[in-house]
């Protein structure tokens, strides 16, 4: 039985040198960016109470990274933390009047901004905000919907990130993520964006996490099936990678599989002769 495993996995393996298996895409899955990421850039943050400045990593909203991905940064406050960094956090009794049309940027968050900002482009999250930022401050500022995805990651994580703010979020107030709504549908799921909490959130990234898995192992065993057949004689055409994985474990493993539903008696049993 010894031989005939390491035959089979000597011949899977000559299988993938002789088709040249390209290596599978880079996943989009979180990470800790920091450490390799010297583009990072300043955002600026409004909260119910203040505004906060963050750092994050420019590599985040910049192709080729596809804006459907960067909700996956932001699923839980753990993950948040490998892309975004809280550097300063105030409380502006009103709000309105640290940043308008009329008067441009108060004195005490323009201080605020200029600590944190030498020679750095900031995001920021209202359209106005930048062109009253750029004209009073001269300062470059970013606001599109790359940007308005880290604004959702961070609000979505906000308990995490910035625990001093007590206050919560009208509805109103909340940001849609456009990337987690694609992913939404094209799973078949039509979410409303006022729906969206944290239990959906958390299925969605554990969904896209087992997408990858399946993509990255998909060719490896599809030319398993292939293996399968040379040691069992039965034909995997038309199984699902799942049954496919089901026969491997059958035939490595059987202790741990028992009876399983995937793969008919028949073909249980001819697995297992072909194994002894």
């Amino acid at each position: 039985m010894k031989r005939r495993f390491s035959s089979a996995s000597s011949h899977l393996a000559t299988k993938r040198r002789r088709r040249g298996a390209p290596a599978p895409s880079r996943p989009p899955r979180p990470a800790n960016l920091f450490a390799a990421d010297r583009e990072y850039m300043l955002l600026l943050f409004e909260t119910p109470s203040g505004f906060a400045v963050f750092r994050f990593c420019g590599s985040l909203i910049n192709p080729p990274r596809s804006l459907e991905d960067i909700w996956l940064n932001f699923a839980d406050s753990n993950t948040a933390k490998g892309v975004v960094l809280l550097m300063e956090f105030q409380t502006f009794e009103d709000k309105s009047s640290a940043i308008n049309q009329n008067t441009g940027v108060s004195e005490r968050l323009a201080e605020m901004i200029r600590v944190w900002l030498p020679g750095k482009k900031m995001a920021v999250g209202k359209p106005e905000y930048k062109e009253i930022i750029e004209e009073t401050l001269e300062i470059k500022c970013l606001y599109n919907e790359r940007v308005m995805e880290v604004m959702w990651g961070i609000q979505n994580c906000m308990p995490g990130l910035i625990p001093i703010e007590k206050s919560q979020l009208a509805k109103e107030d909340r940001l849609p993520s456009k990337g987690l709504q694609e992913f939404l549908k094209r799973y078949g799921c039509n979410v409303k964006p006022e729906m969206v909490n944290e239990q959906i959130v958390a299925t969605a990234s554990a969904l896209s996490a087992c997408d990858y898995v399946e993509k990255k192992y998909s060719l490896v065993l599809r030319e398993a099936g292939a293996v399968i057949k040379d040691v069992s004689g039965i034909s995997c055409e038309g199984w699902s990678l799942l049954d496919i994985a089901t026969a491997l474990k059958m035939i490595w493993k059987p202790k741990k599989v028992g009876n399983s539903s995937l793969v008919s008696k028949d073909e249980s049993l001819k697995i297992g002769e072909r194994c002894i």
